[in-house]
């Protein structure tokens, strides 16, 4: 009796807390429901013993889900159906299946349609000759000999076969996978994510992505169709109208132009013959504005022999882009050194301007030529498809020529000098305003030094021959003095201005990254131009 209190005193409480909201476990309905037939029959010995023939109006309801077809095989033993024409699939208010015929099993919840089949969930719509849903886990498999396709918006997706989850609507193509839309994209590659809600595609593999006139080649890169943005990694590659960059990460944005590059950037203009390389580096194809820094090479491959040039910062814009008058300025700081097996430079910064090709070297630059030295305050060189037409020495101007003694040096110091080239050659040489000489005559039979020529004037002019032999020099009224070697004063060797600074030249295209500064006192110094005098009342 004590038992029997205690047991109905537990179910009340029970009972209690079940109104009061506690949790109570309800069992889940199972069992595949058939809810209409115009016609069921059996034929327990036909072919489907354990079958319900049902035609017209089929529907079926399991869990949630509602499945209508024109005729099915029902097998309520083992939980499962086979539908035919028209099958229709509906579950929720957002995905719907539509096929020629299909197969489900309620007990694993997995289906299988087959015959133009489309899958569509909320605006996605899945295109295929065979699916396979797994509705418990919300995924479908999607394959035939057709191949697949997804359109998702103005997204277009095609693949050999390809699956979709319908809980994070996300989707995985694999081979032959092309993506287009209406803005001109095209992707191919071998395998793609795609996802649904936020538009992003993921490639993975050799792959190849156009658009807006660029081409990139990636195997691993995350594509927005919605933003036009790419995220590129693993060494990929932008190509554009002959231009191309490379980086171990790239940033691309079709909408803007811009290009960002981290890690290895190498920018290659197959065009104009020059390649940069740096560490970090960004390019707006439709400004045609340039960034690069950390390590940065400038490498010119127009001729036969190419020059090699670092400098800490560059940076390039371009002036009338898309159009026959395009122009680039190229700005280059600081510590700039250059190398080619015949030329050698070093300053502290550097422009180039396109409009007359003109490269212009600030601070202290130096220009070694073989066996020959120049500089001054500022060194103007003016091109022609890349070979030099004409160059100027502003200020302080000193030309230093060494000998094969390496101890005797031949020098012109003037407040300017200018050069003048034909064929890449130099024809004629100026120093003008200030000038002094120091010139070594040779004994052309036995290379031997006769004596030290020593000449001031306003305006000297020499002129050379193509195989750079002297052929006569001009000067206005000068003074000099022929020395010989054993009566040379000791001061007369060096004029007052010779430096020589060897050391700082680089050695090879290797040796541009190590900066070698002037030493301490040896700078060019600050010359203030004489000013008319004030003045005063």
């Amino acid at each position: 009796m004590v038992m029997v209190l205690c047991l109905f005193a537990f179910g009340m409480t029970y009972s209690v807390m079940a109104k009061k909201g506690r949790a109570v476990a309800r069992k889940v309905d199972e069992k595949v429901y058939l809810r209409h037939a115009d016609e069921l029959s059996y034929d327990i010995y036909g072919s489907h013993p354990d079958a319900q023939f049902l035609r017209g109006n089929v529907s079926f309801l399991h869990k949630g889900m509602h499945l209508t077809c024109d005729s099915a095989y029902f097998y309520e033993s083992t939980n499962s159906f086979q539908a035919f024409g028209h099958v229709r699939m509906r579950q929720g208010d957002t995905l719907t299946m539509a096929g020629d015929r299909a197969y489900y099993d309620g007990n694993d919840e997995i289906g299988h349609a087959y015959g133009n089949v489309v899958l569509t969930h909320r605006k996605s719509k899945l295109y295929c000759d065979t699916l396979d849903y797994d509705k418990m886990y919300g995924i479908a498999d999607a394959y035939g000999s057709a191949g697949i396709k997804l359109v998702e918006g103005k997204d277009v997706l095609t693949a050999d076969w390809g699956r979709y989850f319908t809980s994070s609507r996300h989707s995985e193509f694999y081979y032959n996978v092309v993506l287009t839309n209406d803005k001109g994209l095209r992707i191919e590659t071998d395998t793609l994510h795609y996802s649904n809600n936020t538009s992003l595609a993921h490639v993975l593999g050799p792959s190849t992505i156009k658009s807006e006139g660029s081409t990139v080649h990636t195997d691993d890169s995350y594509y927005n169709t919605r933003t036009e943005t790419s995220q590129l990694y693993g060494r990929s590659t932008i190509v554009n109208e002959g231009r191309s960059i490379t980086a171990d990460t790239l940033l691309h944005n079709d909408k803007t132009g811009v290009n960002e590059g981290f890690g290895r950037v190498v920018y290659n203009d197959t065009i104009n013959k020059n390649m940069l390389l740096s560490n970090y580096g960004k390019y707006n194809d439709k400004t045609g504005y340039g960034y690069a820094t950390d390590s940065v090479v400038v490498i010119d491959y127009s001729q036969k022999d190419s020059l090699w040039m670092h400098c800490d910062t560059i940076r390039i814009r371009t002036l009338y882009i898309n159009t026959d008058s395009v122009q680039r300025e190229v700005y280059c700081y600081y510590h700039v050194r250059a190398y080619r097996n015949d030329l050698q430079a070093v300053c502290d910064s550097l422009v180039f301007l396109s409009k007359d090709s003109c490269v212009t070297m600030y601070k202290d630059p130096i220009v070694w030529n073989n066996g020959s030295q120049l500089l001054g305050e500022k060194i103007n060189i003016y091109a022609n498809d890349s070979t030099v037409r004409y160059a100027e020495v502003l200020g302080q101007a000193l030309s230093v020529e060494q000998l094969s003694d390496s101890v005797h040096y031949n020098q012109v110091a003037s407040r300017d000098m200018y050069a003048y080239f034909k064929d890449g050659k130099l024809r004629q040489d100026w120093a003008v305003a200030n000038v002094m000489v120091v010139y070594y005559p040779m004994d052309d039979s036995d290379s031997t030094l006769i004596g030290l020529n020593y000449t001031e004037t306003d305006t000297l002019k020499m002129y050379v021959s193509p195989e750079r032999k002297l052929e006569k020099i001009w000067m206005s009224a000068s003074t000099g003095t022929l020395y010989p070697m054993t009566q040379t004063p000791p001061e007369k060797h060096r004029l007052p201005t010779f430096a020589w600074f060897d050391y700082m030249r680089p050695t090879s295209k290797d040796d541009i990254f190590i900066w070698r500064p002037k030493t301490k006192g040896a700078e060019l110094k600050t010359i203030r131009r004489r000013e008319a005098p004030r003045r005063r009342l």
